[in-house]
């Protein structure tokens, strides 16, 4: 992976200064880079990493695995796609193991959450199963530990 971008997943709020000054990079080649693989898609935004226990943001979140049935012509594409323009769904992915497909879904309360299963994901043809599990709290997200250990805490070691 380019430095530039491993660098930008962790801080995305450094200067273009900044980051030529980390990257021993002109500015002017930073910036360049970064156009280019907006342009390109591949920097698709740039978003705050949230504490949510402490965001005091009221929300569930569903982890659901789903399973479906490939159609001809697209396999599992054509059911993402469908499925990824629900306004619930934060995070789509196809995945290996017992479920195709692996969703984060954010409503307000676990009803909302529940009528999205029941009354819009499920009835999807193609759709054969689901198995939603809800996060109750949150230790590390895009990499960040949510209660970091104190910087003068040493591990324990044991004869």
């Amino acid at each position: 992976m380019d430095p530039l971008l491993k660098l930008l997943t962790m801080r995305a709020r450094e200067s273009v200064d900044d980051l030529a000054a980390l990257l021993d990079e002109k500015p002017e080649a930073i910036r360049a880079r970064m156009a280019d693989y907006e342009r390109r898609g591949v920097i698709r935004g740039y978003r705050a990493v949230l504490d949510e226990d402490t965001a005091a943001e009221d929300k569930v979140v569903a982890i659901i695995e789903v399973k479906v049935t490939p159609e001809r012509e697209g396999g599992f594409d054509h059911i993402a796609s469908r499925v990824c323009r629900f306004p619930e769904v934060a995070s789509a992915y196809l995945v290996s193991g017992q479920a195709d497909l692996l969703l984060f879904i954010e409503g307000p309360d676990l009803r909302t959450v529940a009528r999205f299963v029941s009354e819009k994901l499920s009835v999807i043809p193609g759709v054969t199963a689901t198995a939603t599990s809800f996060m109750l709290k949150t230790y590390k997200s895009h990499g960040f530990l949510m209660d970091p250990p104190d910087e003068h805490e040493r591990l324990a070691v044991s004869p």
